[in-house]
């Protein structure tokens, strides 16, 4: 690439971050983008891929929570009172405040998975940046509850190649995005596909308050809450 053409490539990855922030579209169509710092690709390299959905036939749903979900007692009560299998993704900044709460949480299944240290958006980082963002927070969850974390949600929903390639060198197998989402009156958003909850399912539950409601609806449609890790 001629030095001539930079100053454009990276207009071009500014607008294509702000347009994901606005609309909270995965970023799977835009064109993939060299960080600066990013290392060669390894031949046979393989990548962690970025999934909303789980191919399956069992009659199961995933929920997950970003971002001090857990910080709502009534969210920590009803996760151990009903040994709900759930996915916290974590942030340091947000969550670190309350991680005490989280071994009751763990104890009873939560999954405990990467959200990054700073919440900082990562498409368009400098590779070095994003692979701090990812490798800091896995170092964090490893020493205060001895989890290695697989999984990676990233902020905003937004990547490119450099987060894969980064979250791949920090042991990340799959970035989790989501297949619908909680709005505030208890109802679904769903961001493709048929708007019903299908077996395999990956929900963003961004509203802690929607839990209730959103498992009776999950009991209407004959599934149940499944655990992410042991599908991924």
């Amino acid at each position: 690439m001629s030095r001539g053409r930079r100053p454009g490539r990276r207009l071009l990855a500014s607008a294509a971050l702000t347009t994901a922030l606005l609309t909270g579209c995965a970023p799977d169509a835009a064109p993939a983008l060299v960080a600066a710092g990013e290392p060669a690709p390894a031949a046979g390299e393989r990548l962690p891929p970025a999934v909303d959905h789980v191919p399956t036939t069992d009659p199961v749903v995933f929920l997950t929570y970003d971002d001090g979900a857990e910080r709502d007692p009534g969210l920590t009560d009803l996760l151990s009172s009903r040994r709900l299998p759930v996915t916290l993704f974590l942030t340091d900044t947000v969550a670190g405040p309350a991680y005490g709460h989280l071994a009751r949480l763990r104890a009873v299944g939560t999954g405990l998975e990467n959200h990054t240290q700073h919440h900082r958006a990562l498409r368009g980082l400098p590779y070095a940046g994003q692979r701090a963002e990812i490798c800091g927070q896995r170092t964090k969850l490893t020493s205060r509850f001895g989890v290695t974390p697989r999984l990676l949600r990233p902020p905003y929903g937004t990547y490119d190649t450099a987060t894969r390639r980064a979250a791949a060198s920090c042991g990340v197998t799959s970035l989790i995005l989501w297949r619908a989402s909680t709005e505030t009156d208890g109802t679904l958003a769903f961001r493709r596909g048929a708007p019903r909850l299908q077996p395999g399912d990956i929900v963003a539950v961004t509203d802690p308050e929607a839990t209730e409601a959103l498992l009776r609806r999950i009991e209407a449609a004959g599934l149940r809450v499944g655990r992410l890790e042991d599908y991924l």
